[in-house]
């Protein structure tokens, strides 16, 4: 089956197996390893992307229905010039321990401060509910409320700095 895809902002033309899970089409036909595999059935969280704004477990969706729709995997969360500022409250908070969650995590993460740009630990609780074998879910708490808290504040211009003291 023709499937055409917007991945981070690129078109792909594809021809294959509607049946595909989405995460096997990122990672084989695409190259998008930042994506992984975790349990198969979509429990996990290991797998989470972004379809359409809306964050989906990609290990258990048929391709067929992600067919003219726009992915976001966590490669393309950064720019060329900086991280999202979630990828960085991760890095700055060390949440990871192993890692191999984590980009599941983070895409969770950037979903609920998509929607709630100020949440509580329930929200967090109840929106992301990834899986780590590590046991790293205090530091992702702590890394969501870090990445609220920098896309609240105003980011920094010639005017609004102040000259420093010599």
């Amino acid at each position: 089956m023709k499937i055409h895809l917007k991945v981070n902002g690129t078109d792909h033309d594809l021809d294959l197996d509607e049946t595909t899970p989405l995460l096997w089409v990122l990672r084989d036909e695409l190259g998008l390893k930042g994506t992984k595999f975790g349990c198969g059935k979509g429990l996990c969280g290991a797998c989470s992307v972004h379809v359409n704004g809306e964050v989906v477990r990609s290990c258990s969706l048929p391709v067929k229905f992600a067919d003219g729709a726009s992915v976001t995997t966590i490669e393309g969360l950064r720019t060329a010039e900086t991280l999202h500022h979630v990828q960085q409250a991760w890095i700055d908070e060390q949440v990871p321990q192993c890692g191999y969650c984590q980009p599941g995590f983070i895409m969770a993460a950037v979903n609920l401060l998509n929607k709630k740009p100020h949440p509580t630990d329930t929200d967090i609780d109840h929106s992301v509910t990834n899986l780590c074998r590590c046991g790293t879910y205090e530091r992702v708490r702590k890394a969501i409320h870090r990445a609220a808290q920098t896309a609240a504040e105003p980011l920094a211009t010639a005017e609004t700095q102040t000259p420093s003291s010599s």
